[in-house]
Order: structure tokens, then sequence, then C-alpha cells
């Protein structure tokens, strides 16, 4: 399996920037797992996240070349420091009768919230780290995941220790 890596881009924030930087990823057959762009303290400023998995060299051609595009003030490779990533998935699961209280379960050892609830579905919102949100989603499938809508992964550098 490729290494997975999480690119944080600080980019001017006008229009066309965004183009151009997703630009480098699919002229090179990169594929983008996720893409979370908005603005920063500085709204001038805008950071994208991007989540991408792939060979070493490419990857590092790519900063490279997003480091060359007019528009761009800083690319990290967060893969490769300290860092905090979370994603936030609503998640529509079948909750009939016999299986309510295992679900509710579920959402309480994975400290997700209960955003709907019908009286055949629960509506959960599950926040977390790629690793968790994949453990829950996997236990849920048993109990049938009817919709699932996710918003990508973001991604803060953790502040260096003095």
């Amino acid at each position: 399996m490729e290494p997975r890596h999480t690119i944080s881009v600080w980019v001017d924030n006008t229009p066309g920037v965004l183009s151009r930087v997703t630009g480098l990823f699919s002229g090179r057959g990169f594929n983008i797992e996720s893409l979370c762009v908005a603005e920063t303290l500085d709204p001038a400023v805008s950071r994208i996240t991007i989540v991408s998995t792939g060979d070493e060299q490419i990857t590092e051609q790519i900063i490279k070349q997003l480091h060359k595009l007019i528009n761009v003030i800083k690319v990290v490779d967060l893969s490769e420091v300290e860092h905090v990533e979370r994603e936030m998935v609503l998640v529509t699961v079948k909750a009939e009768d016999k299986s309510r209280a295992e679900v509710l379960r579920i959402t309480d050892i994975f400290r997700c919230r209960v955003v709907d609830v019908s009286p055949h579905t629960y509506t959960l919102e599950i926040t977390g780290n790629h690793e968790k949100i994949g453990a829950v989603l996997s236990l849920l499938k048993n109990h049938g995941i009817l919709d699932e809508v996710r918003t990508g992964t973001l991604a803060i550098q953790r502040p260096k220790k003095d």
C-alpha cells in the first residue's frame, strides 16, 4: 500500500488558485482522496488541505511544483511532522428494534453523536482521525449503512516543543 500524505497549502484567497493546485495532481495522474479549503485567520489567505496516497518521489515533485505556483505562499507535507487530523462523517444507519441498543452502544464507545432519529434509523455524527472513522463505519456496516457523507480531512501541525 502506498503511503498516505496530508499536504497543507497556504494560498492567496483569489479565483483560480484551487484549480491550479488540483491541476498539478491530476496532471501527474495522482488522485486526491480528500480536499478541504477555507479562509485562515487572514481573510486574504486560504488553506488547502489535501490527502493523497502515492509514491514518495511523486509527492516530493508535486510539493516542489506547488512552491513554484503563483499565489502559493507555503506548502507543508504534514505527514513528515507532528500533526493532528480530524474528519467528520454524517452516517444514517438502520436501527430496527433488535439493533437500536447495539447501534447506541457503538455510538457511545466511539463518542459519536446521534443528530437525528426516526422510527427505523439513526443519523450519527462521527468525528475523529482516519482510523477511528474506519473502525466505526466497519462496525456500523453490520447494521446497515443507508447513507454517508464526509467532510474530508482537516489537519494542523502541532506546535514545536521548546
